[in-house]
């Protein structure tokens, strides 16, 4: 086949490798970080002698993201609260292979599903269910067999998606909606029209990693979450500024308190909030644009 120059195979496949990273790691940073290192690596080799780029660069990003999965364990199992993925903004605008998968492949909830599987689950699964390869490819990928690949996979699916009916989901221009409304009651104060706007057995993940104030364990039911936001927003900590943000596929919010950023995502059940995601460590807010100045 013709060989594409290298700075063409990065044009052609980083959209690709970015997404297979980021479902493999939760990590913009480091999904980005990892391609930047692979293709310096393939700079110092000779590109002619690579057969088939897709294929090569495909198989180089997960195996090292499965090294970088293996060293992040035990930083993980000592984390400050809850860890949550780093938020991925996403928009109408961006790369359509980045939504080559669906919406539901890069949300929280189906990376912290993720999180419970080890890494070479975690790589046959993301391969299979958000992209597609075949159980051959997949194999080739790992160096496993195709049996173990589709024997693996079986028992994952069963075991990550049991067979029960899909939460009604409201439209983008609903649950814009919705996110309006939350971020009006809080603001006032509204604590009846707040807490109307949780399901009974809502709960809420809050991620400061141990760098600012966050809650160390999730917070359960709707009167509990109310009285937690509504207390920190009474102090002026919170809702200072905020964006409608388009994270992981759905609706959010950016916002900017007198103390820190928090990038804020939703997940609904009919109309009304089911699971409400907090990331405030600022590590892993550093790769969102900043707020327009007032």
């Amino acid at each position: 086949m013709t060989q594409l120059p290298l700075e063409d195979w990065y044009t052609e496949y980083k959209s690709l490798l970015f997404s297979i990273a980021y479902r493999m790691l939760g990590s913009v940073s480091e999904a980005e970080d990892i391609i930047h290192d692979l293709f310096l690596a393939v700079s110092r080799t000779d590109p002619g002698a690579i057969q088939n780029p897709k294929a090569y660069l495909c198989k180089s990003v997960t195996r090292r993201c499965i090294d970088q999965l293996k060293s992040a364990r035990s930083r993980r199992e000592v984390y400050v609260g809850p860890w949550l993925p780093e938020p991925l903004q996403t928009s109408d605008k961006e790369d359509p292979l980045l939504h080559a998968a669906r919406n539901e492949d890069i949300s929280f909830a189906f990376l912290l599903l993720l999180e419970q599987l080890n890494p070479v689950e975690r790589a046959i699964f993301v391969l299979r269910e958000a992209f597609d390869y075949d159980y051959k490819e997949i194999a080739d990928m790992l160096d496993k067999s195709e049996a173990a690949c589709r024997k693996t996979y079986s028992r994952l699916k069963q075991k990550l998606h049991p067979e029960e009916p899909l939460l009604p989901q409201p439209g983008i221009a609903e649950s814009e909606s919705l996110v309006r409304s939350f971020l009006k009651a809080v603001s006032t104060g509204d604590v009846l029209q707040f807490v109307h706007l949780l399901t009974e057995d809502a709960v809420l993940y809050s991620d400061g990693g141990g760098k600012v104030r966050a809650a160390l364990r999730p917070i359960l039911g709707a009167d509990r979450i109310a009285a937690f936001l509504l207390g920190i927003a009474s102090k002026g900590t919170v809702l200072t500024r905020s964006v409608p943000v388009s994270f992981n596929g759905g609706a959010g919010l950016l916002v900017d308190g007198s103390r820190s950023r928090i990038a804020m995502l939703f997940e609904f059940e009919g109309t009304r909030i089911r699971t409400m995601y907090f990331v405030n460590n600022p590590d892993k807010l550093s790769h969102l644009k900043k707020l327009p100045e007032l």
